[in-house]
């Protein structure tokens, strides 16, 4: 499926939705908890996790298991929820650190392997179903400074919805973790949406394919790099909607 740039239409919500703001704080922290059911859910199930979306609000909102789901699709879900928490924690600081990443990898993946969380991978890797090769082990280290040191300047010359999508495909090409680079990528996009003023992206799971086909395209081909941003917006149009539609419910 062809997706089409929406940053003008996004942009056109943001305007919308700034008329609204400062929100009061009980309907931020609505607002809040609201994403952290449906980030959490959405961007576990785009890796396989068998939770629903109901049962992802039982097991963080309850502390219930359920039963017949495996104990990893638990632990996911209440590692990303941490992870969730920290975003709020970096959004003053309009900035993306080494130490941020590792924490969002940590918080999510110590349930999993405690010595891996946060940890760069020490091991080659391959991606199944792609004819993309992540980068040796012995790179990541400084291919992940690199990436770091060249944050500002591409915020600077990027729009934001560009720059998180940028900001996504350039972390998930280096894999810098054993397992959980795809969600880490995710929650590093929606800090640098929301330290730009925009809301939390969701990526829902009927567009997987499209998702994945779009990174793989990317990461093939640099020319497809724009099909990939025009997908991100087009999620970020969808969610600044959603976004806004809450607000409005929220306020009457």
């Amino acid at each position: 499926m062809q997706y089409e740039n929406r940053i003008k239409e996004v942009d056109s919500l943001k305007k919308e939705i700034d008329k609204h703001r400062p929100l009061q704080p009980e309907v931020l922290a609505q607002l809040k908890e609201y994403y952290r059911i449906g980030l959490t859910y959405s961007s576990n199930a785009l890796e396989g996790n068998s939770l629903t979306e109901t049962e992802t609000k039982v097991v963080l909102e309850d502390g219930i298991t359920i039963g017949g789901k495996p104990v990893r699709d638990h632990s996911e879900a209440l590692g990303h929820s941490e992870a969730y928490s920290k975003l709020y924690d970096c959004v003053k600081d309009k900035k993306i650190t080494e130490e941020q990443v590792c924490e969002f990898h940590r918080l999510f993946y110590h349930r999993m392997d405690q010595e891996q969380a946060g940890i760069y991978r020490k091991e080659n890797v391959i991606i199944t179903g792609s004819e993309f090769i992540p980068p040796g082990a012995d790179k990541i280290e400084s291919l992940m400074k690199e990436f770091l040191n060249d944050l500002v300047a591409l915020r600077q010359s990027s729009h934001p919805v560009e720059f998180a999508a940028r900001l996504h495909l350039k972390f998930v090409s280096i894999h810098p973790f054993i397992d959980g680079n795809g969600r880490t990528a995710r929650l590093l996009m929606n800090l640098s949406l929301m330290q730009d003023g925009y809301a939390i992206t969701i990526i829902p799971p009927v567009v997987r394919a499209d998702y994945i086909q779009a990174i793989k395209a990317a990461q093939v081909g640099a020319r497809e790099e724009v099909s990939f941003i025009n997908f991100i917006s087009t999620m970020v149009f969808e969610s600044m909607n959603d976004y806004r539609r809450l607000i409005k419910s929220l306020k009457q």
